[in-house]
């Protein structure tokens, strides 16, 4: 860990891409761990916005190497119009974090496909 420096922070959007729209009302759960060994700790979660943001997320404790978010897919995708059951009912990405950094994790979602990046 930098010295001195303040803990990383995350964000995430979610768009739908089968409708073209931020997919609103999709629970995130985030989890930290301090090394590749070591258990995750849970720390909470909130659910996307109108425009399929999560801007309040817990933020990760200092010393976090790991981190991990959550998403809970299969209630958004049967909740949709015309849905047919999620092939994916949670997305699940872990990543390296540095202190200081802000980590924004947008999906990309449909059906039966999902895509993940680090955005900005």
């Amino acid at each position: 860990m930098k010295s001195g420096a303040a803990p990383a922070t995350v964000s995430t959007h979610v768009l739908d891409t089968g409708l073209g729209r931020p997919a609103a009302g999709v629970r995130v759960s985030l989890a930290a761990r301090t090394g590749a060994d070591e258990p995750w700790q849970a720390l909470g979660g909130s659910a996307t916005d109108a425009d399929g943001r999560c801007r309040d997320l817990p933020g990760p404790p200092a010393g976090a190497t790991h981190v991990r978010l959550v998403l809970d897919t299969g209630a958004y995708l049967a909740g949709r119009e015309g849905a047919e059951g999620a092939f994916f009912p949670e997305v699940a990405v872990a990543f390296a974090v540095e202190p200081g950094e802000h980590y924004h994790v947008p999906l990309l979602l449909s059906p039966f496909g999902y895509s993940v990046y680090r955005g900005s």
